[in-house]
């Protein structure tokens, strides 16, 4: 008889799955611990547009796991997995190697989904990873290259133009951050930054329509036209095909085509191919194939193993897919998985949504901040930065002391809870709790200090 395996294995390095394993070694838990992932490094991918556009480096975006998890105990495998049997407990790797487990957590996260959209697979380019990032960053050089050299008229207008499709947040996103930095690339180069052509397309009739950034289309709506070039959006335009040098789209019945040489695709996700591929009946996965699971993320046929982010559905809840959500839930799964170590109770997850934070161009943003506050432009850029920073897997867990006693100083001390301009910055306090939040924080004192000073004397 085979002796028993007492060992953790983690699919996936995201946000689920890498605050998983950190928190598990951050709380000594006393089983081996294997983090799978295909690619060497985790991305950041809410600062994946900072990394794009030069505004952050490598090292704080796209780390290597290697890095992050010096020391941690965290064994971490680069492979890609073949299957998983949740019979048999084995998770096999294209390598051919294979682990046995006593506790498994997916966390593999969604991958993009092209909609059946002709062309779109084969022509558009994504926004998902660092390779997509250095690979739109290298097909946009070329093309402002080729405008300056070419002297045809349409060609350029074509060279120049950039669509994005899909009007969720990740679409808004990189409208903003193309429509502000592409002029000056192209200005930079000698070109006229006033040629080049940012436009949003989106399917239905609103931007940011059922995400979780819903309350800010107002302020996103007027951001987008406060760029370096005003984006221009099209709205109930689905996509119908995807060609080399153009996009093709239907609009009130009629195709219309819009012709550029770069389109870009941000209009949904899908479940990964590894979650389809489960034997799991689908009585227990919803509408969008993900898994169900428990309260406490546990499959509901499968307790021993866990599921999170992107890849699962807590029954009876509905949770945006946000980065916010994904790392609560690596929390509270190592939590549990620990608890079932040391023969203790396991705990309902608990996520609470912070807010919502939207990049709108280089240092501009939205912040929905409890839905109590809302702030845009410059301060709240610094929220959302700080936030992020706040939250990047790094040992900021052994400053937990120091954090407090700063958020003490600053903000109990400093901030006078009537006033409710100074409330923004409180905010910070609750949405990152964090080193780098205070510090954030005290930009922002003075930024509000400086425009009270402004309003007195008028």
């Amino acid at each position: 008889m085979n002796s028993p395996v007492y060992q953790t294995v983690i699919v996936g390095g995201g946000f689920t799955g890498l605050f998983t394993a950190l928190h598990l070694a951050h709380e000594h838990y006393p089983r081996s611990v294997i983090l799978i992932d295909q690619n060497d490094r985790f991305c950041f991918k809410p600062l994946l547009y900072e990394y794009f556009d030069g505004e952050m480096d490598t090292f704080q975006v796209v780390p290597r796991f290697s890095e992050l998890l010096k020391g941690s105990g965290v064994i971490f495998v680069q492979d890609t997995v073949q299957s998983i049997d949740l019979q048999q407990r084995e998770v096999k790797l294209i390598s051919g190697n294979s682990y046995n487990y006593s506790n498994l957590v997916l966390a593999v996260g969604s991958v993009t989904s092209y909609q059946h959209v002709e062309g779109a697979k084969e022509h558009a380019l994504a926004f998902w990873t660092q390779q997509d990032a250095i690979a739109i960053d290298k097909h946009l050089r070329s093309c402002l290259q080729k405008a300056l050299q070419t002297e045809d008229a349409e060609q350029r207008r074509q060279l120049l133009t950039v669509v994005v499709v899909g009007g969720g947040a990740s679409g808004v996103e990189m409208a903003a951050t193309l429509a502000d930095f592409l002029p000056h690339w192209y200005s930079a180069l000698g070109g006229n930054s006033n040629e080049i052509r940012v436009v949003l397309l989106n399917h239905g009739k609103e931007i940011l329509n059922g995400d979780i950034n819903d309350p800010l289309r107002p302020t996103a709506e007027q951001e987008l036209q406060k760029r370096v070039v005003p984006v221009e959006i099209i709205l109930e335009a689905g996509a119908t095909a995807v060609r080399p040098n153009a996009v093709e789209y239907k609009r009130h019945d009629r195709l219309e085509t819009l012709q550029t040489y770069t389109t870009i695709w941000t209009a949904g996700t899908s479940t990964h191919p590894l979650i389809k591929d489960l034997a799991i009946p689908q009585e227990h996965r919803d509408k969008r194939d993900r898994l169900l699971v428990t309260p406490t993320m546990q499959l509901l046929d499968f307790p021993e193993v866990f599921a999170g982010g992107d890849c699962a559905a807590v029954q009876d809840s509905s949770l945006p897919p946000t980065a916010q959500v994904a790392y609560q839930q690596g929390a509270d799964i190592a939590k549990n998985l620990k608890a079932i170590a040391l023969g203790e109770d396991l705990q309902p997850a608990q996520v609470n949504i912070r807010g919502t934070l939207l990049k709108l161009g280089l240092g501009a943003a939205a912040a929905n901040l409890f839905n109590t506050f809302e702030v845009a432009g410059e301060p709240a850029h610094l929220i959302r930065q700080g936030t992020y920073l706040t939250l990047l897997p790094t040992p900021i867990h052994d400053f937990k002391a120091t954090t407090e006693w700063l958020d003490e100083e600053i903000f109990h001390n400093h901030v006078a809870p009537q006033d409710v301009s100074k409330k923004v910055v409180q905010a910070v306090e609750l949405v990152g709790a964090g080193v780098v939040s205070v510090l954030v924080a005290r930009r922002l004192l003075k930024m509000l200090g400086s425009e009270d000073k402004n309003q007195s004397e008028t």
